[in-house]
């Protein structure tokens, strides 16, 4: 029997067959569910004590929440990789981790186009405000509260946030016949760019008819969008967020939808899901969706595989495939 085990937390759905193949490198321990408290109980009871590498599934922190500092400090001290199934990985304490000598790794890669799919929907449907004719339709009416939507064509598309996934709703909205112009920390290369221009934050929310958020989160991205940069927004501006809730202060955007600053908004990911804020939901200008940018069979595969591949090049190589930026250097 291997000398060392990983451990999955929550389940594999679409690639369980690769996670048993690992059976002949490692002692596969799992923690299909069970509470927070199950959890650390188990860690100090020492059923871990030979995992040198946890699979972090896309369910996993509703069993054990957030991977924060309590969690991390009764982890045991063999464990020295975190393969986190998802792009957003802001439920693991990076920090902390480092502080334990642990490697994080996500999937950023796996999610690029099934993310942009929904954020071009989204963009589609808050230009043209389908909600409104759809909730119609199904309340029996043709047209009902139907208003005049907007085109894409010649629009300015905003990216907040050149990765993977902003590159590829660039990509998607050229086909549309729209401009990008986008914000990063640092410009891209040229031939990342593809053609879209780079301009600061200010720019950035001054010059957008579409502005899409397609950053990760962490403290100092957090509420990045808020009443001071809503105000700097042209006026009837379109609002997607496609990447976590708390980029966006959902209080300074209703408010922003209901003057009128924001035109409409198209939504995937909510500040405190899965509650929502009253005057989102019932506003009919706002498109909803309830967090399932990567939700199709081929993306949740591409995920699961990249965690497995990332997970065994750990064990056999002591390198992780996509670890996270922060712990780059």
């Amino acid at each position: 029997m291997p000398s060392q085990a990983a451990l999955l937390i929550g389940g594999i759905s679409h690639a369980r067959k690769e996670w048993e193949s690992l059976s002949s490198l490692l002692t596969l321990k799992e923690f299909p569910s069970g509470t927070r408290e199950d959890f650390i109980q188990n860690c100090k009871a020492g059923q871990y004590d030979d995992v040198v590498a946890i699979y972090r599934s896309n369910t996993s922190n509703k069993y054990t929440g957030n991977f924060d500092a309590e969690l991390l400090a009764v982890l045991p001290q063999s464990v020295r990789y975190i393969c986190h199934n998802g792009a957003g990985y802001d439920n693991i304490d990076v920090s902390a981790c480092s502080q334990k000598n642990i490697a994080v790794s996500s999937t950023p890669v796996a999610v690029n186009n099934a993310t942009a799919d929904v954020g071009i929907f989204l963009m589609i449907g808050a230009l043209r405000q389908a909600y409104v004719p759809q909730a119609a339709l199904r309340a029996g009416q043709w047209h009902g509260q139907t208003t005049l939507g907007r085109d894409p064509q010649n629009k300015v598309l905003g990216i907040l946030g050149m990765g993977g996934i902003g590159r590829e709703m660039a990509t998607r909205a050229k086909a549309f016949g729209m401009k990008i112009q986008y914000h990063n920390r640092s410009r891209l290369s040229p031939e990342l760019e593809n053609g879209a221009t780079y301009v600061s934050f200010d720019e950035l929310l001054a010059n957008s008819d579409v502005f899409s958020l397609n950053l990760a989160l962490n403290a100092s991205t957090r509420h990045i969008i808020g009443a001071p940069e809503f105000a700097k927004m042209k006026d009837g501006v379109v609002v997607v967020n496609t990447a976590r809730g708390a980029l966006i202060d959902e209080k300074a955007l209703v408010a922003a939808i209901d003057s009128g600053k924001v035109g409409s908004a198209g939504l995937d990911v909510y500040e405190e899901e899965p509650k929502i804020e009253p005057g989102l939901v019932s506003n009919p200008r706002v498109m909803l969706l309830p967090h399932i940018g990567t939700m199709t069979y081929e993306t949740q595969k591409e995920m699961e595989i990249l965690v497995l591949d990332n997970l065994k090049l750990a064990v056999e190589k002591g390198e992780l495939i996509t670890q996270v930026p922060e712990q780059k250097r």
